[in-house]
């Protein structure tokens, strides 16, 4: 890390660049917002905006089992039940006795009303209240180190399978007949989207995660005219987004997570401006 803020203290020499916290939480913003400006494309392709948000929302029924567990660190908890949930959505999902967004609706329901009276029993939820907002400031070293093998590894799935899951994800039975496994690659898109948006939560929040992986893809769609536009503009305006809003934050004093996505949804009301223009 000290190269990172040497690097930091000679290409940005300012005042809010001097302090250690906000170095960390500069990364943390350069690694985590390129994700979500990637699969976020995918997320609004599939119309999965509603399942990153049950993931963001049932993340505080892991932490519940982290707390019952007496794990120390809430994350494995969350990890595991977001995989767990993720599995029963999709599962449910393939037998077609019911749509997505009621599948999603119930699972979503049920885990957060699970997880609110677990952590409120005997009046012990504002202890957890901070998962509700996010802290992107608290990010530390070791966070970042985890969030530098989760970038690799996204940016190289992205790089080897972004065919596959995009026919997957626009033409299932198209997929299938060109021999492509399309339940295995549902399945790894969204255990992906599981583990990025588990692993945000507690600098981002649960109340606006969802809005972290939408908004640069919904931006980026109503400007792009073709998928390379997409994901360059989806992961620019994240990357933008991400940086100024981390920066308004500090001068103006408020959360960070909810600032960027201020100004993500900013970005999309201008494009949605020049898309009705064109």
């Amino acid at each position: 890390m000290s190269i990172w803020y040497s690097l930091i203290d000679f290409l940005l020499p300012f005042e809010w660049t001097q302090y250690t916290f906000m170095k960390n939480a500069l990364l943390g913003v350069l690694l985590v917002t390129p994700m979500f400006g990637l699969l976020g494309t995918m997320v609004v392709n599939n119309k999965m905006a509603f399942f990153s948000d049950a993931l963001g929302h049932s993340a505080l029924t892991g932490i519940a089992l982290g707390v019952l567990w007496k794990v120390t660190n809430p994350l494995w908890s969350m990890l595991l039940f977001s995989i767990l949930m993720t599995f029963a959505i999709i599962k449910v999902k393939s037998t077609n006795t019911a749509s997505m967004d009621t599948v999603i609706g119930v699972f979503s329901s049920t885990a957060v009303a699970l997880g609110i009276v677990i952590l409120s029993y005997k009046g012990g939820f504002a202890k957890y209240s901070v998962y509700l907002i996010g802290d992107l400031l608290s990010i530390t070293p070791k966070d970042l180190m985890l969030l530098v093998v989760t970038f690799i590894i996204v940016v190289l799935l992205w790089i080897s399978a972004f065919n596959r899951i995009f026919l997957v994800s626009l033409n299932p039975s198209l997929a299938r007949s060109r021999g492509i496994l399309v339940h295995f690659w549902e399945y790894v898109f969204a255990l992906t989207v599981a583990v990025i948006v588990t692993l945000s939560i507690q600098w981002v929040g649960t109340m606006i995660i969802s809005s972290m992986l939408v908004l640069p893809a919904a931006a980026a769609r109503n400007v792009a005219c073709n998928v390379k536009q997409y994901t360059f503009f989806s992961v620019l305006i994240a990357l933008i987004s991400g940086l100024s809003g981390l920066i308004l934050s500090y001068f103006l004093g408020v959360a960070s997570g909810a600032t960027i996505v201020l100004v993500l949804g900013a970005f999309f009301a201008i494009t949605y401006v020049i898309k009705l223009k064109k």
